[in-house]
């Protein structure tokens, strides 16, 4: 067992590449462009919310996968974030573009986003170390990732769109606060991370 700078047991992994998990998280990134795609050609914006919200939804499944079938590999610890990173990022953009979703509300996101990965590569670079995920990160991204897509449909006013809208806005500000309170945990583990270790 080893542990990460937060000190929460991070459980046995390996070094190795071809898992089914990884693939499901190359899976989600290849998704990316035709979501992208479908979101900013008029007249697709729906089938295009659709599949944002589907691969979404399925960023459980990799790590759940992993879990239970003891394939939880390095690379997998990696991918799993990155593909989350990159699918909520991609899709904000295509939004933004669309003129579907607030610039200020992606700047938000981005922008949390953009310290966290710094900070992550930084830790990774100077002392070799992985900051783990906390499970408030996990819930945040959730709750964003549901959000983001419904205040877009209802802007773009589709089906039952105030709905939407009000649900839509409730799980962004509820997951906005949560995860820049992950944020705030992660400087705590990189403050750690980086201190001096004793001799």
């Amino acid at each position: 067992m080893t542990r990460g700078p937060s000190g929460a047991s991070s459980g046995t992994s390996s070094s190795a590449i071809l898992t089914i998990p990884n693939a499901l998280s190359f899976a989600r990134i290849l998704l990316i462009p035709l979501y992208s795609w479908l979101i900013v050609h008029r007249g697709t914006e729906a089938a295009g919310l659709l599949l944002l919200g589907f691969v979404s939804s399925t960023d459980w499944v990799d790590g759940y996968v992993a879990r239970r079938t003891g394939s939880v590999s390095e690379l997998g610890k990696i991918l799993d974030p990155t593909a989350d990173r990159l699918v909520i990022a991609a899709g904000l953009v295509a939004l933004v573009v669309r003129g579907a979703f607030p610039l200020w509300a992606a700047l938000v996101i981005l922008v949390r986003d953009g310290l966290v990965l710094l900070a992550g590569v930084a830790v990774l670079a100077l002392r070799r170390v992985r900051l783990d995920v906390r499970w408030i990160g996990k819930v945040a991204t959730l709750e964003l990732m549901v959000g983001v897509p419904l205040v877009a449909w209802g802007n773009l006013g589709l089906l039952l769109a105030p709905a939407s809208l009000a649900i839509g806005w409730g799980c962004f500000c509820v997951g906005i606060v949560e995860y820049y309170v992950a944020a705030a945990l992660y400087v705590g583990d990189l403050r750690r991370a980086l201190a001096p270790r004793p001799r």
